[in-house]
């Protein structure tokens, strides 16, 4: 028998997902603080929004 290891969603990672909606940055900051990431967030999102957030969730999702 083998078990799948699928992450599992923190009510925080609904905040995180709001935020990341809101404003990109404050959602991957909240998930990885400030760091390359944060930054790349920063650069898509001034690039435009939606890459912003599609970024964001990415972190969030994979994190």
């Amino acid at each position: 028998m083998t078990t799948s290891t699928s992450p599992t969603l923190t009510p925080f990672d609904f905040v995180r997902l709001f935020f990341s909606i809101l404003l990109p940055p404050v959602g991957v900051f909240l998930q990885v603080g400030i760091g390359l990431q944060f930054w790349l967030n920063i650069l898509l999102t001034i690039l435009g929004y939606f890459p912003g957030v599609l970024h964001a969730a990415w972190v969030i999702a994979t994190r």
